[in-house]
């Protein structure tokens, strides 16, 4: 097999991240406290996985940069918008998830990360009150000046490369309309013409990191860059897209739990979801029009693991419901709870409790520097267009829906998924079947 050529990681990596709250402070504060050989980076694939190449007697089990070329995390260096103008330092104490023991020691690192202006419309977050934002014309004017931000970030840092991540609140939930959202000139004309309800700010985001040869990952289950225009911009630019909604807590669960299910020919008659969340994402979801991006990404997640068509006796009636309750106490520890309704042998009736009490950002952090290191990887490797291999990390993985194209969400086939992408770009051969 041809050794597919992947560009050395020299230098420097620029993380831009969009939100300086409680998962990306947690992220940051991880990245450094572990290159001071302070703390572990625990849950992080890049960090600790290894992946077997070769068969037989040419079997090798190898850690992911003995693969492939990858930054190490001294070759980070963060930067981060924001609607408040709190910096790291000040954003880590108040997001309350960390010890200060853990976030005192890198806190000069910290305070020296201040928040740009977010590009930023109340309306797609009603429940945020904050005025570090910018002044824009239109829309257009505001991704104009996040392609000023990125230039002047390289520039001032002399990084040589960077990926943007969006780890902000949910937005209000924007149904794909093809007649802004179909192709690039439609969704340029869209942002000259201001139509406000039809393109995001993540929407922005997303075009100014592309035009800029940033690859952008979405974090949130917003509509963004699952959309055609973005997908034509992805493969015009080069630059890879992935998204989207961190699979963190109780998706996590449900996309590991469901093949059991599946794979013993159990039936299942309901599966309901409900979770406590007390954090900034949880004040923001309090709100149904936000609430309704969210759900259409969990709700998605069952639907291509137990699939009626399938299996008709066993997945044809399910009950499937998702609920997210804001609940101040609980800050960033969210609960989440799964009953599951299942059926056996001869139709006789069981069920299944799963009580997850969860740290969100402990869960996001290093899904955070997992999906930096293997995007910056899979733009040097000269692969654009949606990163489908980066679905493990995903809650609503993107597809192309317009063809129909089902999603996999099943944890173990996106694993192989993700192995066969590192032996790929490692010049090895794809040796497991996804099936």
């Amino acid at each position: 097999m041809a050794k597919e050529i992947v560009k050395p990681a020299t230098g420097k990596l620029g993380i831009m991240v969009v939100g300086l709250g409680a998962v990306s402070t947690t992220f940051m504060t991880g990245v450094m406290m572990a290159r001071k050989g302070l703390a572990k980076p625990v849950g992080s694939m890049t960090q600790y996985d290894k992946i077997r190449i070769g068969k037989g007697e040419n079997k090798k089990y190898l850690h992911y940069n003995e693969i492939v070329s990858m930054p190490s995390l001294d070759d980070l260096v963060f930067a981060a918008w924001d609607v408040f103008p709190a910096n790291a330092y000040e954003s880590a104490i108040n997001a309350e998830v960390l010890k200060e023991k853990d976030i005192e020691p890198v806190k000069d690192e910290l305070l020296k990360i201040k928040p740009l202006k977010a590009a930023f419309d109340k309306n797609y977050a009603k429940r945020l009150d904050g005025d570090n934002v910018k002044q824009c014309k239109d829309r257009w004017d505001m991704t104009e000046q996040v392609r000023e931000d990125i230039r002047n970030f390289k520039k001032e840092t002399g990084v040589d490369r960077v990926v943007v991540l969006w780890a902000a609140s949910t937005e209000i939930y924007v149904e794909p309309d093809m007649k802004y959202h179909g192709t690039i000139a439609a969704l340029e004309q869209a942002m000259k013409d201001n139509v406000v309800d039809k393109i995001a700010p993540s929407m922005c985001y997303a075009y100014a990191a592309l035009m800029e040869d940033c690859p952008f990952i979405m974090g949130a289950p917003n509509t963004t860059v699952d959309i055609p225009a973005m997908w034509e911009l992805s493969e015009k630019t080069q630059v890879p897209i992935a998204g989207k909604d961190f699979k963190t807590g109780q998706t996590l669960v449900k996309s590991g739990f469901a093949p059991i299910i599946g794979t013993r020919m159990l039936g299942l008659n309901g599966w309901f979801s409900t979770n406590i969340l007390g954090n900034r994402d949880g004040l923001v979801l309090d709100e149904p029009a936000n609430f309704r991006t969210k759900e259409v990404s969990k709700l998605s997640t069952l639907e291509s693991i137990l699939v009626a068509d399938d299996q008709p006796d066993l997945y044809s009636e399910y009950y499937h419901k998702v609920r997210i309750n804001y609940y101040p106490p609980r800050n960033d520890n969210k609960e989440g709870w799964d009953n599951i309704d299942i059926f056996g042998w001869m139709g006789y009736p069981m069920q299944i409790k799963i009580n997850f009490l969860c740290r969100d950002s402990i869960l996001a952090a290093p899904l955070c520097l997992d999906l930096c290191l293997l995007m910056d990887l899979a733009h040097r490797a000269g692969r654009y267009g949606t990163q489908r291999f980066l679905s493990f990390f995903l809650k609503s993985p993107m597809h192309d829906y317009t063809q129909d194209e089902i999603p996999v969400n099943h944890l173990f086939q996106q694993y192989v998924m993700l192995k066969n992408a590192i032996r790929e770009m490692g010049g090895y051969e794809a040796d497991e079947e996804i099936d």
